[in-house]
């Protein structure tokens, strides 16, 4: 994280308040937007959705700081709030689904998206269909393929995706390409200088970095973005101002929790892969080869989210693992302050009431607790599991 980055942090997204006369912004909610007079009110309707007061669907001034500030973090022309990490995907995709074309996606996007494209897009007349980083992408491109959709790492197996390839082969046909960026954050990952065109970020998780919103966030240039806002505007997909203006705050300390997060993350990670307990610890630094290759070439640090493997014990002694942990929580989250466990299930997966009795994969997210207690209560947990 360089110098000018840390700054911005601090610094942007700070504009209103110099009238208020404030540290912060001051956080605006409103439905109601009152004109002085006719030309104010029609000059309303000649600037693009979601970037001047018109409406409380188009947002406040308290979304327009956060929007604005994330834009330039990311070095592009615009950004839209909405109301989770999940709905800015299903924006995303649905702006460019249309009745005979098709969407691709790599295999381990987030679950929920999956079962969005799987179901919805079908019902639409949209075709959908997924890639891994083994497959030549080439083949995976149809005549009709209107969007490529990346997830970078992949949920649970986090699997690396060679991006500046994707890209490539997607913009040589004129196809935008779009990339769920949440793990790495900004301070990690830089999503449109590896020519990434629309970047999607739950700030739900370490943007806000306090579990107590729910936001998503889209980067792009306005050219991209023109059709994300128009489906935006018709489905009505807009954030709250609490949100956004809470997300501000979490903005600022960015950089530093996310040091924190990374040096917390690999200690743990690093214990972990020294229990006999443990099969293997699935963590981008971890990789080899090829994987190893492109989680340097793409990512400047790591997030706290990993997958660990045990090995083969019952469901009693997995349930017993799980229970055992006092500093975890048992949560579907990550990118907050707290430690975190969950069984890494594939969605499809989770409605099973017994899960085979097999190696048993597990997700952590590790907080900002002091990492040397998070590892003791993994041991407590292993050893009263009796694995």
């Amino acid at each position: 994280m360089n110098n000018e980055y840390r700054t911005k942090l601090v610094h942007l997204g700070r504009a209103t308040a110099k009238d208020s006369k404030t540290v912060n912004a001051p956080l605006v909610r409103a439905s109601t937007i009152v004109f002085e007079n006719l030309a104010a009110f029609k000059a309303s309707y000649q600037e693009p959705i979601f970037t001047n007061l018109r409406y409380g669907r188009s947002g406040t001034s308290t979304v327009f700081e956060l929007q604005h500030a994330m834009a330039e973090l990311e070095n592009v022309d615009a950004c839209i709030a909405t109301a989770s990490g999940l709905s800015a995907a299903i924006a995303v995709i649905s702006a460019h689904a249309n009745l005979g074309q098709h969407i691709l996606l790599s295999k381990g996007v987030y679950g929920p998206v999956k079962t969005f494209c799987d179901t919805e897009l079908l019902k639409q007349g949209t075709s959908v269909s997924y890639f891994s980083q083994s497959d030549n992408i080439k083949d995976k491109i149809q005549h009709n393929t209107c969007l490529v959709y990346l997830e970078v790492p992949t949920s649970i197996t986090m699997e690396m995706i060679d991006i500046k390839d994707v890209c490539k082969q997607a913009h040589d046909k004129g196809i935008p390409v779009a990339c769920d960026s949440t793990w790495g954050t900004p301070s990690f990952f830089k999503p449109h200088q590896l020519g990434i065109d629309i970047s999607l970020h739950a700030a739900t998780k370490y943007i806000n970095g306090h579990s107590d919103i729910m936001l998503g966030l889209i980067t792009a240039t306005n050219a991209n973005m023109q059709p994300i806002r128009q489906w935006c505007d018709r489905y009505g997909s807009h954030a709250s101002p609490d949100a956004c203006w809470l997300t501000l705050r979490g903005l600022r300390t960015l950089a530093i929790r996310m040091e924190q997060h990374q040096k917390n993350t690999l200690f743990v990670a690093n214990w972990l892969i020294k229990q006999e307990e443990i099969k293997a610890v699935i963590f981008p630094p971890f990789f080899t080869g090829k994987a190893f290759d492109l989680y340097q070439q793409q990512f400047s640090g790591c997030a706290g989210p990993f997958t660990i493997e045990l090995k083969t014990c019952k469901e009693a002694n997995f349930e017993k693992f799980i229970n055992g942990l006092s500093l975890f929580g048992l949560g579907t989250s990550w990118g907050g302050f707290e430690s975190l466990v969950m069984p890494a299930i594939d969605h499809q997966d989770r409605a099973k009431k017994v899960m085979l009795d097999h190696g048993r994969l597990v997700r952590l997210h590790i907080g900002l607790e002091a990492p040397q207690d998070l590892c003791q209560d993994l041991r407590n947990a292993l050893n009263y599991a009796n694995i």
